[in-house]
């Protein structure tokens, strides 16, 4: 099936977010902030929290619990309305398990050992000794994007591997059953942030599991903590130049200015243009200020939110109702293709 089959697809997006540990700065502008805009674009928009991805590796179940909640809370106050997407974590849609056995059939097991998330994660240990899961993640990943049909996937560029498997998974699902079932789902990758840096190391992407609190902003941080941290982040002595040529070999401060860019809704250019020649003395106060009127507000709604954690259960099970309304057929639909016999006393 060619890409130009997807227009027999209705338009829907399907992305998720892993709730392994606080969301940070790099979560909003390569993500959240998207996602958001996407919402008003008036495209149906499905946002998974993917619980099941996360125990790929060993959780604590009420730190997975409350990571789980913060992360909706995160959603939610940066502005994804419930009742106009579908919010909901994965493990209470079970479509996304059974679909995901049926493509685990389908994928090849050399295309799981390719994932470059695979070896990065086992770099240096005993991949053996991994979890099955942690191999079949990407499997999984299919599943939940073409469980929609989902004709679009919002994607950072270390994502777009998975996405390109889940085209594969989709094209040989369409092949070996003779249908044109699954969309070949194209990837959206967008913004001038799409991959947000280390504050402290302009070469590593801003990270959740750094040691170093420092090297990211939290959607949890307050204003105080969202300033402090950049007017301490890593930059070089040199002023700001007018091209973004000229950033080339200078990662923290291209990093910032991707950072302001994209806070700002702006292209990098249109930043250096008001910027250029100004250090960052005068950089970062203004940066600062940017980020402080965006991210403030949000970690006081999600501080809000997660006073109420009852709340945010019924609000994610709302989610998941309407999520697996859609799920559903499209799983019954795959079982009919590939051959299960199943009850129609529904």
């Amino acid at each position: 099936m060619t890409d130009a089959a997807n227009a027999s697809f209705k338009p829907r997006i399907f992305s998720g977010i892993q709730p392994s540990g606080g969301l940070t700065l790099g979560n909003y502008l390569g993500a959240l902030k998207r996602f958001v805009e996407k919402q008003d674009e008036g495209i149906e928009t499905i946002y998974c929290l993917v619980d099941l991805h996360a125990i790929t590796v060993w959780q604590d179940p009420e730190r997975l619990r409350a990571q789980t909640r913060e992360a909706a809370a995160a959603f939610i106050a940066a502005g994804i309305d419930p009742t106009r997407s579908i919010l909901f974590n994965q493990s209470q849609v079970s479509a996304h398990a059974e679909l995901a056995w049926i493509l685990n059939c389908v994928a090849r097991i050399g295309w799981m050992y390719r994932m470059t998330q695979f070896k990065d994660k086992t770099a240096g240990k005993n991949a053996e000794n991994s979890s099955l899961g942690l191999l079949a993640y990407p499997s999984l990943m299919a599943a939940d994007i073409l469980l929609y049909h989902a004709t679009m996937v919002p994607v950072g560029e270390d994502q777009k591997q998975h996405l390109e498997l889940t085209r594969d998974i989709a094209a040989k699902f369409n092949h070996d059953y003779k249908v044109d079932f699954f969309p070949i789902t194209e990837p959206l990758i967008e913004g001038a942030a799409t991959r947000v840096m280390s504050l402290r190391d302009g070469t590593k992407k801003m990270s959740k599991s750094d040691p170093s609190d420092a090297s990211r902003i939290n959607l949890t941080d307050d204003a105080d903590a969202i300033a402090q941290k950049i007017r301490k982040a890593r930059t070089d002595a040199e002023p700001l130049p007018e091209t973004l040529a000229e950033l080339k070999d200078r990662p923290e401060a291209r990093n910032l200015v991707n950072i302001y860019a994209a806070l700002a809704g702006e292209a990098p250019e249109a930043v250096l243009e008001r910027f250029a020649g100004h250090g960052f003395g005068a950089f970062k106060p203004a940066l600062a200020e940017l980020a402080v009127a965006t991210l403030a507000p949000i970690s006081g709604e999600m501080k809000r939110l997660m006073a109420d954690p009852a709340e945010i259960d019924r609000t994610l099970g709302e989610g998941a109702e309407r999520a697996d309304a859609i799920a559903q057929p499209i799983l019954a639909q795959t079982l009919d293709i590939v051959g299960m016999i199943r009850s129609r006393a529904d």
